[in-house]
């Protein structure tokens, strides 16, 4: 199935927890294999040394090939646009055919036309999509042009360190400083049909604070998070998955609006609101998340 037939389909699969692996790191890779994450991010940029870069490179691709992470969503961080890895990077992750190269940094729908371009003339298999990392104020006043620039892009990823970082901000929380910059993106994301993931939660040895930063995360309509450490699946996890009475509800919700249509009902009401097809929508696609879950998690 090419990106273009998967579009519609994307947000159907679970991305509660995307983690972050360093590609140079053998025993990482190892590891990641067990790790209950909906998604794995083999990373070639910050987390490799300029000396090491070669070397990671063709480790990470031999792990994408090497169907040994089960039903995991794979994808290769490549190196920025204007570094001297990006070109080999990319050429190397068509060839190993991942779901997706993350690419660091797009700040405009030219920097999308490029990647676009590139993964065409590397001759990346159709179901290789990008995912777009929406780094700086630039990004940020763009969004909605940058997600909309091609049906390849399937995913903007937040990098709130950097953004943080670009508006002299503070890592504080609740994240005020950044609240512009998130929902911007989300409006972006939600405008042109494609899933966003929130970024990463610095300190591994917060989980109170990495939990709320989840929750604020899912409560604002973000589909997932990005992850530095294995601690904070089982947290992202949990948060991001639909609890088993709003599921029960949905479906509930879902016979008493079908019934009242059927009986002619002008105003249908569950549980004492009012309910119209927008409400049956939200409950088929909790519906079918919760389903997806399921299947990946025993799959």
């Amino acid at each position: 199935m090419s990106v273009l037939d998967d579009a519609t389909d994307a947000a159907l699969r679970p991305r509660r927890s995307v983690l972050y692996m360093p590609g140079a790191n053998e025993r990482a890779l190892e590891k990641a294999k067990g790790l209950p994450a909906d998604a794995i991010i083999f990373d070639l940029e910050d987390a490799v040394a300029p000396d090491a870069k070669a070397e990671a490179r063709d480790r990470v691709c031999a792990a994408v090939g090497s169907g040994e992470y089960g039903g995991r969503e794979l994808t290769i961080r490549v190196n920025g646009l204007d570094t001297e890895w990006h070109t080999d990077d990319v050429a190397a992750a068509s060839a190993a055919g991942p779901a997706a190269i993350v690419v660091p940094k797009v700040g405009s729908v030219a920097d999308v036309k490029n990647i676009v371009d590139r993964l065409e003339a590397a001759d990346a298999p159709d179901h290789t999509a990008i995912w777009a990392m929406v780094e700086t104020p630039a990004a940020m006043l763009h969004a909605e042009e940058i997600a909309a620039a091609s049906e390849r892009l399937t995913v903007l990823v937040m990098g709130t360190n950097d953004l943080a970082k670009e508006l002299h901000a503070e890592h504080v929380p609740g994240r005020q400083p950044l609240l512009t910059g998130l929902g911007l993106c989300l409006l972006a994301a939600r405008a042109t049909g494609k899933v966003i993931l929130d970024g990463v939660y610095n300190d591994i040895k917060d989980p109170e604070g990495f939990r709320a930063e989840c929750v604020q995360g899912r409560e604002m309509g973000f589909d997932g998070k990005t992850l530095i450490h294995p601690s904070q699946l089982e947290p992202a996890n949990e948060v991001w998955a639909p609890a088993d009475d709003a599921v029960e509800d949905a479906r509930a919700l879902i016979t008493t609006f079908e019934e009242g249509v059927a009986a002619g009902k002008g105003v249908v009401t569950h549980n004492g609101r009012m309910i119209e097809n927008m409400h049956v929508d939200n409950a088929r696609r909790l519906i079918a998340l919760s389903e997806a879950i399921a299947a990946l998690d025993h799959g």
